[in-house]
Formats: C-alpha cells, sequence, structure tokens
C-alpha cells in the first residue's frame, strides 16, 4: 500500500500534535543569583588593611559577586532564586609595613589572618516561597593546609574557596564548625 505525500504529513502531523498534547508543560530552568554588598569602607578588610592597594574594595567585590553567581547558577535546582549581601569581609593575608618598602605592599598570607565572609542570604523556590534565610560568617582556619585553590596568582582564591564550599554544602545547610 503506498499512501500519498498530502495523506503522510496529514498523519505526522496528527501524531506530533498527540505527541506534545500529552507532554507536561516544561519546569523553569532559569536559576537567579544577586548579590550584592554593603559598604566596603566599613568592611574588616578595608579598615584594618595596611596593603593600601590600588584596587578599589568594589572592583574586587564586583569579581567575587561575579564568581558567586556563576557558580551559584550550577548548584541550584531549576527556578531558584538566591539573594546575597556581602556584610563584611577580611581577605587572606595582610600587609605588614614593619617588614619595609619592599614588603610593605605585599599580602603576607599566615595563619594568624585567615579569610573570613560573613553574608545574609534568601533562598526561593520558583513559586516565591522561602526556602532558608539567614546570616552566614564563612572562614577557613586551615586555609593554608588545604593546599592552593584555583590559579596561584588569583588574589582572591582562598575567598572564592570559601563562597564554593558554601555553596557545595548546601546555602540552607548551617556552617560547619
Amino acid at each position: 500500500m503506498r499512501l500519498s505525500i498530502p495523506l503522510l504529513s496529514c498523519l505526522l502531523a496528527s501524531g506530533l500534535l498527540a505527541a506534545c498534547a500529552s507532554t507536561p508543560p516544561p519546569r523553569p530552568t532559569h536559576v537567579t543569583v544577586k548579590v550584592d554588598w554593603t559598604d566596603p569602607a566599613k568592611f574588616t578588610d578595608t579598615r584594618t588593611d595596611q596593603c593600601h592597594s590600588a584596587v578599589a574594595p568594589e572592583e574586587w567585590l564586583g569579581q567575587l559577586a561575579r564568581y558567586a553567581q556563576a557558580r551559584a547558577r550550577n548548584l541550584l535546582k531549576s527556578g531558584q532564586t538566591l539573594e546575597v549581601t556581602i556584610t563584611d569581609i577580611q581577605r587572606a593575608g595582610q600587609c605588614e609595613p614593619w617588614r619595609g618598602p619592599r614588603m610593605s605592599q605585599i599580602r603576607m598570607l599566615t595563619t594568624i589572618y585567615p579569610p573570613m565572609i560573613k553574608l545574609h542570604f534568601q533562598l526561593r523556590n520558583a513559586d516565591g516561597t522561602i526556602l532558608a534565610q539567614g546570616d552566614r560568617t564563612l572562614t577557613d582556619l586551615a586555609y593554608l593546609d588545604r593546599g592552593v585553590p584555583f590559579e596561584n596568582n588569583d588574589p582572591l582564591r582562598y575567598e572564592k574557596r570559601l563562597l564554593d564550599d558554601w555553596l557545595r554544602r548546601g546555602v540552607d545547610k548551617p556552617p560547619r564548625r
């Protein structure tokens, strides 16, 4: 039996329509992540920084915000929204001007200068329901014992690892002690 092209087209079209009608609508696949910060002039790192860096805090805060957004998008469930406000940061290391002019602008990484990020967050479901919210203090007292994360020359590598650890563990989980 040979079918004509118009008849074959109609059969294919009706089969596609039936398949589409029985397929449930797709779930939302977007994830929204917003990262902001409070006044950097009040951050521990800015108040105690002896490095006098030419890089403004807003520049490295912007880098951390973009990093957190990119990482969270990959780890959150479809349709979720995460809003993060960084409220304080102490970057890993500290400049020690008493070491002399040649060393005064080099951030010394020692165990007495661990990285710390304080933040407030809110995680919402696709329907707007708040799944989790709260304040977190992220710190890693053994940051030098865990090896070098990322690239050796990334000045924010330890702060990025703090964010990674928090996001991978789950933003709704309390911090480990």
